[in-house]
C-alpha cells in the first residue's frame, strides 16, 4: 500500500504479507497474510483471564509519569499527518507528462507510456468539485468473507474489508516512514529514552453505534490480543514487545515498552475493537466467534472505519460509506470518502476477472503476465480500460518443510533450486515481466546485501544445473539404490523413495510452475506430485504445518523486523520450521537502537569462522556496532545460503483499470486503496 490511514485499506500494523493463498496483508502483509507469535502461548484450558500474557504492571499516575519523562530528557514530538495531503504535496512537485485525454488514448507499450498514464491518471482531484461522491467502486476478490472482526482476519477478503471498516491511529508513507493520522490523533510523542509513547486522541470519533471511540478501547484491545485463550493469528507478534497500554482518560493513552526498540513505532499499531461490545462477552467465548452473541455480532458488527458492510453473501460483499465516520454533531470533521459504496465481487478465476473488467463490471484488477502481455493489447481492451505497472516488493517461492526427512538437509534444498528451470519460468511463464528473486528482501531495499551495508556477499540468480543438483542429492544420501530411476534413502531403517507432494492454491499460473518443478525434478530422480487446494484448505495446512512443500509468496512489511515471524526459530509463520541461532541473533540486534546493539566481535556470526567468511566481514568492523541495514542484510545472505525456500521471482505490480477510475499510484507495498481514509482512488464527477 502507498500509505495507510485509520479506517483505511490495511490500517493494521505492518508485517510481511502472505500471498500463499492470494490473501492480503495483515499486521504486514499484503499482498497477503496474517501473523502471530509462538502458538505455544495459546491456552484453551482454565478460566478466561483478560491480558494474562502481560506481566503484572502498576502504571504510575500520569503526573508522576510526566515527571519521570521530563527528568530523562522529555518528550519528542512524532509526526501527525494527513496522508492524502502528503501525497498532494509530493504530486505538486512532479511534472505532468500528459493530459488526461492524452493518457486515456495511450496503449501502454513502453516505460514512457506507463509514466504518462500514471502522471495523468494517478493524480488526486484538485478539489471536491471534480469528484463524483455518489460513485461506487467495484473490485474482485477470490473468496467470500468469513468474518468481520479485524483481530481474526486471515484472508485477502477479510483484510480488505477490515481495512475499510476498522479504526486505527497510525499509518505510514510510501517510504515506510510512520506517522499518526490526523483523522484520529491530536498528538503523538515518544519519550527521549524510548520507553514510552503517548497519544492524545481526537474527541470526535464514533463507533458505528454512536458510542465514542476512546483510549479505553485501545487499552482493552491490547489486553485482548495478549490473552492466551484468544486465537489471534495476525496480531500478537510485535504487540508482545509492549509492556503495558494504559488509558489515562478518554483521549490519552500511553504505551509502556519493555525495551527502547527501533521497532516500537510499529508495535503500537495493532487492531482495535470496541470495548463496550466485547468486554462482557469475551470471557464466555474467547474465540470471539462461537457464541450466539458473537455470531449475531458477526452479522451486524460495530465498526470504526469509513465503511460498514451493508450486504454479504457468496456472490459479493457491499460496503456503504458511514456518515458518522466523517460527520460529528452536524459538522464535517474529516474528509468525506470519495465513494458512496464499495462492491467486492467474489471471482476466483483470473480469466473471469479480466472479462468482468473489460465488460465494466469491475473497475480494477491485478493482471497475470499473460493477461498483461497477450490479452490486453487490443482495441477491445482499451475501449473501456487502460493499464499501468509499478515496482512491487513481492516474491514467490517453493517452500520446503525442513521438519521432514526430505528437506531437513540444506543440500537437498539447494538441489531443488539448481534442478529448477528458472529461465523457462521467467521467459515463458512470467513473459519476461519479472526479475529473478534472490532472497527475502528486494534488491532495491536498504536491507539487501550490497553497498549500503557491511555485508560483502555477492548474490547472483541461480540458473538450472542438473549435474550440480544430482551431486548435492548424492552428498545428502539420496541415491538410486534399486535402479528404478528414482532416488531413495534409508530413513528409520527403511528405504524411502524421494517422492513428495507440493501444495498450491488452485490457480492456473501457480499450478503451471509447480508442474514445471515436477518435470525438472524427474530429471534428477525425484518424484514430485502437485496438489491444488482451495484457499481455506491450503491456509489451514500451512498454519498447522501439515505439508512437505508448498508454493506461495510474501509481500513486504513496512519494517524488515516483521519477517522474524517467518524466519525466527519457533515463530508461528515459520511454516518451514527453519532455525538458525545466527539469524535469531541478527533479528534481536536489528530491532534494538544502535547504542544498545552488541559489537560485531561479540556476535555469533563473528565468532563462527564459516559464517564470518561467508558474509565477507571486514576485520575493521570488530569494535563497531552493526547498523540495522547490516543486520537484515546478513539475515538475507544466510537465508540465501541455507535455501529454506527456492526463491523464484519478484512479482511487479501489473494492473488493469476502468478508464473512469483515477488516483492509482504504486509503491513497494502495491497499489493504493480507495479514497480519503484509505487510499487515493476516485472517480470524476463528469462521468
Amino acid at each position: 500500500m502507498f500509505y495507510l490511514k485509520p479506517g483505511g485499506y490495511l490500517s493494521l500494523a505492518p508485517l510481511l504479507l502472505l500471498i500463499l493463498l492470494g490473501c492480503s496483508p495483515a499486521k504486514e502483509q499484503s499482498s497477503d497474510a496474517s501473523q502471530e507469535n509462538d502458538a505455544s502461548q495459546d491456552n484453551t484450558e482454565g478460566p478466561f483471564v483478560l491480558g494474562d500474557l502481560v506481566s503484572p504492571v502498576e502504571p504510575p499516575p500520569l503526573e508522576e509519569l510526566e515527571k519521570t519523562v521530563q527528568t530523562n530528557g522529555g518528550w519528542v514530538d512524532r509526526p501527525v499527518l494527513d496522508s492524502l495531503e502528503l501525497l498532494r504535496k509530493r504530486q505538486s512537485k512532479e511534472p505532468i507528462l500528459a493530459t488526461v485525454e492524452e493518457a486515456l488514448k495511450l496503449h501502454n507499450n513502453s516505460q514512457e507510456d506507463n509514466a504518462k498514464i500514471l502522471s495523468a491518471l494517478g493524480r488526486l482531484p484538485k478539489d471536491h468539485s471534480e469528484v463524483d461522491f455518489n460513485a461506487q467502486i467495484t473490485r474482485a476478490t477470490p473468496q467470500a468473507l468469513n468474518n468481520q472482526n479485524p483481530l481474526l482476519s486471515s484472508t485477502m477478503t477479510e483484510f480488505e474489508v477490515s481495512g475499510l471498516t476498522s479504526f486505527g491511529l497510525f499509518g505510514f508513507d510510501w517510504k515506510f516512514m510512520p506517522f499518526a493520522s490526523s483523522d484520529s490523533v491530536v498528538s503523538w510523542q515518544t519519550s527521549k529514552g524510548g520507553y514510552y509513547d503517548k497519544v492524545v486522541m481526537r474527541d470526535d470519533l464514533l463507533w458505528s453505534d454512536g458510542t465514542p471511540i476512546t483510549a479505553h478501547d485501545i487499552e482493552f484491545s491490547f489486553k485482548v490480543i495478549m490473552s492466551s485463550q484468544v486465537p489471534i493469528r495476525a496480531q500478537r507478534t510485535g504487540t508482545d514487545e509492549i509492556k503495558y497500554v494504559k488509558a489515562y482518560d478518554d483521549q490519552t493513552v500511553v504505551y509502556f515498552h519493555n525495551n527502547p526498540l527501533a521497532t516500537n513505532v510499529w508495535n503500537v499499531n495493532f487492531s482495535i475493537i470496541p470495548k463496550h461490545i466485547y468486554e462482557e462477552s469475551i470471557a464466555e467465548d474467547p474465540t470471539l466467534n462461537d457464541s450466539d452473541y458473537h455470531v449475531q455480532l458477526e452479522e451486524t458488527p460495530v465498526t470504526g472505519g469509513s465503511f460498514e458492510v451493508a450486504r454479504r453473501d457468496q456472490v459479493e460483499i457491499v460496503l456503504k460509506r458511514r456518515e458518522s465516520a466523517y460527520m460529528f454533531q452536524g459538522k464535517q470533521v474529516r474528509d468525506k470518502p470519495f465513494f458512496e459504496s464499495v462492491r467486492l465481487r467474489i471471482i476466483p478465476e483470473a480469466s473471469v476477472r479480466l472479462l468482468s473488467l473489460e465488460a465494466g463490471d469491475i473497475d480494477e484488477m491485478h493482471l497475470e503476465p499473460q493477461q498483461w502481455s497477450d490479452q490486453t493489447d487490443g482495441d477491445d481492451f482499451y475501449r473501456r480500460c487502460t493499464k499501468a505497472r509499478g515496482l512491487e516488493w513481492t516474491s514467490f517461492s517453493f517452500q520446503w518443510n525442513g521438519n521432514t526427512p526430505y528437506f531437513e538437509d540444506p543440500r537437498v534444498r539447494q538441489a531443488m533450486t539448481y534442478a529448477f528451470d528458472h529461465a523457462e519460468m521467467l521467459e515463458i511463464h512470467r513473459k519476461g515481466l519479472d526479475q529473478a528473486c534472490t532472497g527475502t528482501f528486494h534488491p532495491t531495499s536498504r536491507w539487501y546485501p550490497g553497498d549500503d551495508n557491511a555485508i560483502g556477499v555477492k548474490i547472483e540468480p541461480v540458473t538450472q544445473d542438473l549435474e550440480k543438483a544430482g551431486k548435492l542429492l548424492e552428498q545428502a544420501g539420496w541415491i538410486d539404490s534399486d535402479g528404478d530411476g528414482y532416488r531413495d534413502k534409508e530413513i528409520d531403517g527403511k528405504r524411502q523413495k524421494f517422492e513428495f507432494t507440493i501444495i498450491v492454491r488452485s490457480a492456473k499460473e501457480r499450478i503451471d510452475l509447480c508442474e514445471l518443478l515436477a518435470q525438472n525434478l524427474r530429471l534428477v530422480g525425484v518424484a514430485c506430485n502437485v496438489k491444488p487446494l482451495e484457499s481455506a484448505t491450503l491456509q489451514d495446512k500451512m498454519f498447522n504445518k501439515q505439508f512437505v512443500a508448498a508454493y506461495g509468496g510474501w509481500g513486504t512489511g513496512a519494517d524488515p523486523d516483521t519477517s522474524d515471524n517467518i524466519w525466527g526459530s519457533g515463530q508461528q509463520r515459520n511454516y518451514v520450521s527453519y532455525s538458525n541461532p545466527v539469524v535469531d541473533e541478527f533479528f534481536a540486534e536489528g530491532r534494538k537502537l544502535e547504542k544498545d546493539r552488541k559489537l560485531w566481535k561479540d556476535l555469533k556470526a563473528w565468532q563462527d569462522p564459516e559464517v564470518r567468511e561467508y558474509l565477507v566481514l571486514d576485520e575493521n568492523l570488530a569494535e563497531s556496532r552493526p547498523t540495522r541495514e547490516d543486520c537484515y542484510a546478513a539475515i538475507h545472505a544466510i537465508l540465501w545460503r541455507d535455501q529454506p525456500y527456492t526463491w523464484l521471482f519478484y512479482r511487479n505490480a501489473y494492473h488493469g483499470f476502468n478508464k473512469r477510475l483515477r488516483g492509482y499510484n504504486f509503491s513497494p507495498r502495491g497499489i493504493t486503496g480507495y479514497g480519503p481514509g484509505f487510499g487515493s482512488f476516485w472517480m470524476p464527477a463528469e462521468q
